[in-house]
């Protein structure tokens, strides 16, 4: 491969790397799925452990975790006992798998423990000082909790609004995107 787009390879896997961190993943998904989005053709678990220099434990995890979020996808290879994987490159199916990701584990979490965090905050028998320090937790625990119901809403509206929209692209012959290698 010339050195240039060797660089540039580098470059855009390191980038995807530092994104990913920035949301919430680990740095080797965002390596992971920014090497398997620039190979034309399905890539390896080896090759990918060559390629990213992480642990064959490492990619695998991190290719597992990506395949529940639907970014990339299974290849098998007649006559080889071998997965290899190709990218998701319709961005919206990505960010669908995301949201119902993220909105299934860390929306039930937060809303769980803010509403077990309001009834652990009692004002019987306290005196005046922790009495008002109960009723101020009370305010800022009431907003985070009304926030992350709004939040849960506007996830669980647009996941219904791509599976519309979805519907209606399938009803109009019109499909959903590219999802195949390439």
């Amino acid at each position: 491969m010339d050195n240039s787009l060797n660089s540039a390879q580098e470059h855009f896997i390191q980038g995807m790397s530092r994104i990913s961190h920035f949301w919430g993943f680990p740095k080797a998904m965002g390596a992971i799925y920014g090497a398997i989005y620039l190979s034309p053709t399905p890539v390896s678990l080896d090759e990918l452990v060559v390629q990213v220099k992480v642990s064959k434990g490492a990619v695998s995890t991190n290719v597992r975790q990506l395949e529940r979020l639907g970014m990339v996808h299974k290849h098998f290879e007649v006559g080889s006992r071998k997965d290899y994987y190709f990218a998701e490159v319709d961005f919206w199916n990505i960010v669908r798998g995301i949201l119902k990701e993220r909105e299934q584990s860390e929306f039930d979490l937060a809303l769980r423990t803010v509403g077990e965090s309001l009834e652990m905050v009692k004002k019987d028998d306290l005196d005046l000082a922790d009495a008002e320090l109960a009723d101020y937790y009370q305010k800022r625990m009431q907003a985070m909790q009304s926030f992350f119901k709004t939040l849960d809403s506007v996830v669980s509206m647009m996941l219904s609004l791509m599976k519309e929209k979805d519907a209606l692209q399938r009803k109009l012959g019109l499909g959903r995107g590219s999802s195949k290698k390439g």
